[in-house]
């Protein structure tokens, strides 16, 4: 999992750097970013493997970021994260060309595989 690159993107900075780090311990290379334009901006720059997007961010929220990473030529497979009750609004990114979804608090090992899912299909 060495070559494994990924974004995560959530406005809960603390959550972002825990699950960063866990990613980090198992081999899996990480960035985050806190907001829609600093995820752009990285995606742009140093194009990710996946991109784990929380949904409900401040400003262009996650369905925006989504939209705007799919107009891109390097097809990047997107992870949405969301808190319980959004349900309805990951099948609907879903529906706007993500790969998965996982409900926070994320088990970690679950992501790891939708992560590993995602670089298959890629």
């Amino acid at each position: 999992m060495d070559n494994i690159h990924v974004l995560i993107v959530d406005d809960e900075e603390d959550l972002a750097k825990t699950i960063a780090e866990r990613l980090e311990i198992r081999g899996i290379h990480t960035q985050t970013a806190s907001d829609g334009d600093k995820a752009l901006n990285l995606i742009k720059s140093q194009p990710p493997d996946v991109v784990v997007l929380d949904l409900m961010m401040p400003g262009i929220g996650g369905l925006g970021i989504l939209k705007q990473i799919n107009l891109l030529e390097n097809k990047i497979p997107v992870i949405l994260l969301t808190g319980y009750g959004s349900r309805e609004r990951s099948i609907e990114g879903m529906n706007l060309g993500a790969f998965d979804y996982v409900l926070k608090p994320c088990n970690l090992d679950d992501l790891i595989i939708k992560i590993q899912e995602a670089i298959k299909i890629k």
